[in-house]
Formats: structure tokens, sequence, C-alpha cells
């Protein structure tokens, strides 16, 4: 009679095999979400050229490299005519300052001999003077003869002392002209090093060890300065691009855990990078994957990742099911025996696999996760 009257109270009934059940369980729930994306070369470079001129590629695409190999070389006439030209105005300018050199040489000796000649009169009127003093003494020349002497002597030194200063004044202006030339010799010695150097660029060198992605340019094309030749990838290190619902974008933030699933291996990464426009309702953001690994990762392999936007502590959760959707996130049924019944939930965050349940249930319940719609919204189902 009893089992009769908890039948009849129940006035709908649902077969077990359409439901699915879970028990509410304690513990730490992260909340994430997932996104898919593609593998990409975390450096990726492209070179550039340095000048204009024809460009000859060496390296094809597909073809491994090796950091500083030549994969292309421009063929610059108007850059090596200026290097000649170069060329030529540094060995004139060499030749000048060689001869200006030679000059001050000549004049310096000119000068030096004028000097030591002054000194040479300067000693003979010095001699001259005291032979007059001592002539003038004895009264064997007259007056005038001993003062023609003295004149003579203060010329002498006058010479000698100009001849002196002179020396020292050539010598000055010939260092500063000398100095001159040089300097003007090593401005054109710069230019020429300057277009030594690009001449050097036109020899276009891999910045990394990689394998060349693609031409930017056909073979043999005429090329202007700084123009994109081709793409060389790095295959030392990848990174993942993801693509995040629009709706998590604001909750998205540098340095989030990611776990990144390639062909059936997790792998760490950190998100590096958040594209700051919209596209197709998608935001693009990058994962760094960290550490080494033995994964063979390759350009545009597709790859799945589950973004950890939160972890929380010690919580009440239940599996994730359509119940969550179908209630609302307000209304679910507890299992007692062979009944389901219908009581109030207050829900909480989300993640992948579990919801997280603020009130209404308590550690060990059974809940009904999977689509309560057949359930009709009655107080009580019975599960037969």
């Amino acid at each position: 009679g009893q089992a009769m009257s908890r039948w009849l109270s129940v006035d709908h009934s649902v077969n077990k095999s359409q439901v699915r059940f879970a028990k509410v369980e304690r513990g730490d729930m992260f909340r994430d979400i997932s996104a898919s994306g593609k593998v990409v070369a975390a450096n990726a470079p492209v070179v550039y050229s340095a000048e204009q001129g024809l460009v000859t590629l060496r390296a094809k695409p597909g073809d491994m490299v090796e950091a500083e190999q030549i994969v292309a070389v421009i063929d610059s006439p108007i850059l090596m005519a200026e290097l000649q030209q170069q060329k030529t105005i540094v060995q004139r300018i060499t030749s000048d300052v060689n001869r200006a050199k030679l000059d001050a040489r000549r004049q310096q000796l000119a000068l030096q001999q004028r000097l030591d000649v002054a000194k040479v009169d300067l000693e003979a009127a010095e001699r001259e003077s005291r032979r007059a003093t001592i002539s003038i003494e004895r009264e064997l020349i007259s007056q005038i003869d001993f003062e023609k002497a003295q004149d003579d002597l203060a010329k002498s030194k006058l010479s000698f002392a100009h001849a002196k200063q002179e020396a020292e004044l050539a010598k000055d202006t010939l260092a500063f002209e000398v100095e001159n030339k040089s300097l003007e010799l090593k401005t054109q010695q710069l230019m020429l090093s300057e277009l030594e150097r690009k001449v050097r660029e036109l020899e276009i060198r891999s910045p990394v060890d990689g394998i060349v992605g693609n031409w930017l340019v056909e073979q043999k094309a005429k090329i202007e300065r700084n123009q994109a030749l081709m793409k060389i990838v790095d295959l030392s290190a990848y990174d993942a691009e993801i693509q995040v619902p629009e709706s998590y974008a604001d909750e998205l933030g540098l340095g989030m855990s990611v776990e990144v699933n390639i062909s059936g291996s997790i792998l760490a990464g950190q998100l590096s990078s958040i594209s700051p426009e919209v596209r197709n309702n998608q935001v693009t953001a990058r994962v760094r994957i960290s550490g080494e690994n033995d994964v063979s990762l390759r350009q545009n392999q597709r790859v799945n990742a589950r973004i950890i936007l939160e972890q929380k502590e010690d919580v009440l959760m239940v599996k994730r099911g359509q119940f969550y959707s179908s209630g609302a996130g307000r209304v679910a049924y507890k299992v007692s025996g062979e009944n389901a019944e219908r009581i109030a939930i207050k829900s909480g965050a989300t993640s992948m696999s579990h919801i997280e349940l603020l009130s209404g249930v308590k550690e060990g319940d059974r809940l009904v996760i999977s689509n309560i719609d057949t359930f009709d919204n009655k107080p009580q189902v019975r599960l037969r």
C-alpha cells in the first residue's frame, strides 16, 4: 500500500536510459574556456633588400638554411660605381695628405736654415761688438765705428728673434694644414667604409637557422630598397595562434595559463599576446609554448587549447550537462531512490567540465545532468 501511494504521488515518469546522473562533489575548480587554432612559428623573420637592383635568390622555398648563410644577392651597378668613385677620392686625398706632409717638412727645413743663418750672423755680430769695445778702449777705432758695431749687433739679435718666431709660427701653421687634410681624408674613409658596408649587405644572409618559407619576389626581379624578399621560418620555437569567442575577450589577460592539445599531447603555455581587434566574432591570441618537449610541431598544424581564466578552491560542483541550459542554472532534479525531485539551485562559475553550485545542494547529492525538458517541470518524476 505504501509503495502504491508513492507511485500514485508521482504524475510523470522517465526512462532511466535517457537520463545521465552525476554526484555533487567538493574540490578545486578551474574556470576555463576552449579554443582552437594552429601552430605558427614564434620567430619567422622576413629578409629585406638593402639597395635597389636585380635580385638573385639562392635559396628556394623549403630549403634548410643556417644563420649567416647567403640566401640572396643583389646586383646594384649604381652602388658599385659609387664605391669605385669613393675609392678614387680616398686615394687622391691620401696623396694630398702625403704631399702636404712633404711640403711642411720642406718649409720647416727652409725656415730652420734661415734660423741657423740668423744665429751665425748674431754670433758674428757679438764678436765684432766685443772687438769694437776693446778697440774703443784702446782708442784704435773711432766712435762711429764702435756705434756701427753696436747697431749691427742689435740688428742681428732682432733678425734672430724674428726668424725664431717665424719658424715656430710656420710649424703650427703647417701642422694645422696637415691636420685639415688628414680630417678630410678621415671623412672620405668613413664614407668609403659605409659604401663597403652597403656592398657587403648586397649579400642577403639568413638571420636564423630555419627553413625558407616562401619567396616574396620573383627570381631576377628588379627590386627597390627595403623590399621584402623572402620569409625564413625558425624551426626551434613555435607558438599557437588560437581564436577565442568575442564574449570572452574581456576576461583574457597576458600570462594566463593555457593547455595546448596537439595530436593528443598536452603542452603547457601562456598567453603572450592578444589582438586588439575582433574579426568574425573572434579574437586572435598567441600562446607561447613553454619548456622543451618531444612533440614534433609543424607550421599550421591544428591545435585545441584550454585557457584557464580562474581557479576556485574548495567549491561544490557538478559535471557539466544540458540541465544547466535547460534549467537556466536555477532548476535541477535531485535523485532519491527511484524518484527525481525538482529543487531550486543557484549556480556560479562554469568551466568546460564542471559547474559551480552555490546553494540548493550538498556534497554527495545525486543530480540529473542531462536535458530536463523531458521532465516537463514536474515537482517529482519517477525514474523507471
